[in-house]
């Protein structure tokens, strides 16, 4: 018998799905849209979407971006389930949520956190690739948000594009450019900061 998940097995096997996670405020949902908009710039075809809890400042949100290359078609749009990689922009909520629901062995999870932190993730680690890079201070530095309050959703993707290599991080730059209302320079020369910076735990 064709169970629910055997059919969505068998839709998005040439489909890269990644989840991100943050707090209301800190952009998760721009952010989704200059991923997606990056990969269709690098030839995919790309598909968006938010999905939001309790909607207010502070508040978990999350969004969600699928691609497939070339000319194949996402014949599917609701939540991910099974993402094979993670953005996490609030590391408070590795703690205070399942974060990692669903996430495929060996996907990538990069997370908003700041150097000395390492032994944090060694769970993660176990069963996934693990990678953190200061997004909040990165945008604090460029002006981007307050310093308790830090909009760090270019600065994250910056990081996503240097440990896994798609969308290139030109494509980044300019989806920013084309995606951010408010500062678009600044935010550009976050990610490009955060590209530099990210490191992988373990190497």
């Amino acid at each position: 018998m064709i169970n629910k998940k055997m059919i969505l097995d068998t839709i998005t096997k040439d489909i890269l799905e990644i989840r991100l996670h943050g707090r209301g405020g800190q952009g998760v949902v721009i952010a989704s849209k200059i991923l997606a908009k990056a990969f269709h710039q690098d030839g995919y075809i790309p598909q968006t979407f938010p999905k939001y809890g309790v909607e207010r400042r502070g508040a978990p949100a999350a969004a969600f971006v699928r691609v497939a290359k070339g000319k194949n078609l996402i014949g599917i749009r609701c939540e991910i389930y099974e993402p094979d990689h993670l953005i996490i922009l609030d590391p408070t909520l590795i703690s205070a949520i399942n974060i990692t629901q669903g996430l495929k062995k060996g996907g990538w999870i990069i997370i908003n956190a700041s150097a000395g932190h390492e032994a944090d993730f060694s769970e993660l680690q176990r069963h996934y690739r693990v990678a953190i890079v200061d997004a909040s201070k990165v945008a604090f530095e460029h002006r981007l948000g307050s310093r308790t309050s830090p909009v760090v959703n270019s600065a994250i993707l910056g990081g996503f594009a240097k440990v896994y290599q798609k969308p290139s991080i030109s494509s980044i730059l300019e989806a920013i450019r084309n995606e951010v209302p408010i500062k678009p320079d600044e935010n550009a020369a976050a990610a490009n900061m955060a590209y530099d910076q990210i490191k992988v735990i373990g190497d």
